[in-house]
């Protein structure tokens, strides 16, 4: 038996100046206190998040399943601003069978009260085991930008995610699964252990672009994406590599493990100047 997605939810979400500040702080574990108060750039994933969480699970309601994030893009014209009403629309792009199961892609945009979208995002996930879903519909190819101009000199960073850090990151974010807190349940999964959530790294990465490259200015980071290829685990080294041009405008990052890259094909564009900075 096949079915097909109700294709379009919606929600309504709204974070607060302190979840805000919480999601930063527990974003950059390791790091010294932030620059601005400007929301992250990640904030837009963790308000579409539930959404696209619950949306995806109900694709597999029946079978078997387990969902893999596979890729995020992220396009903003701001940052998520705090107290602000924010409506959540997603809809479900398309579906394709593979291998291990069915791939899937969700757009999610992001509408503030004045009625503007200024977010949309791209999730790509792989429902493994799933194969009652009727393919539908396409999975863009999340394709990087093109490289502008010449490269600058690359930049290289590594942190030892924490068990506490990964707890904490599950709270200031929302996102609970227990494979990001209870080793028996990650074990289950087939981990060795607890794993960070993929989009810690990638906000990890994000906090590492605004301090090296946007003079601490977190809302400069416009835009990124990435593909995640293997679990991060707590205590043991993720190196991050930045390859910026030469602007910078377009810098480029892929995080490892001393098991293998973790995140490829990672790409954050800044804007030149933020109108929204906040000390």
């Amino acid at each position: 038996m096949t079915t097909t997605p109700e294709l379009t939810r919606t929600a309504r979400r709204t974070a607060t100046a302190g979840e805000i500040a919480a999601y930063r702080a527990a974003a950059r574990a390791g790091l010294p206190g932030p620059v601005t108060g400007q929301a992250s750039p990640v904030h837009a994933f963790v308000l579409a998040h539930t959404v696209a969480d619950r949306t995806v699970r109900s694709l597999i309601a029946g079978e078997e399943a387990s969902v893999v994030h596979l890729g995020q893009d992220i396009r903003l014209e701001r940052p998520v601003r705090p107290g602000e009403p924010v409506t959540v629309a997603l809809d479900v792009l398309g579906a394709r069978r593979e291998p291990r199961g069915t791939r899937v892609a969700v757009r999610t945009r992001l509408t503030g009260d004045d009625g503007v979208t200024f977010a949309e995002l791209v999730t790509s996930a792989l429902l493994v085991g799933a194969s009652g879903i009727e393919p539908f519909g396409d999975i863009p190819s999340g394709a990087a930008p093109a490289p502008a101009g010449p490269v600058g000199e690359p930049a290289t960073a590594t942190h030892r995610l924490t068990t506490d850090g990964i707890r904490a990151y599950a709270h200031a974010s929302g996102d609970l699964n227990p494979i990001h807190l209870d080793p028996e349940t990650a074990r289950a999964a087939g981990f060795d252990g607890v794993i960070a959530h993929g989009m810690s790294v990638v906000a990890l990465v994000c906090e590492e672009i605004a301090d090296r490259y946007a003079d601490g200015d977190i809302a400069r980071v416009r835009a990124l994406g990435c593909r995640f290829s293997g679990p991060v685990p707590p205590d043991e080294p993720l190196d991050i590599t930045l390859q910026p041009d030469a602007g910078p405008t377009v810098v480029r990052f892929t995080c490892r493990t001393p098991k293998g890259p973790a995140v490829k094909a990672g790409w954050a564009r800044l804007s030149p100047v933020s109108k929204e900075r906040t000390s």
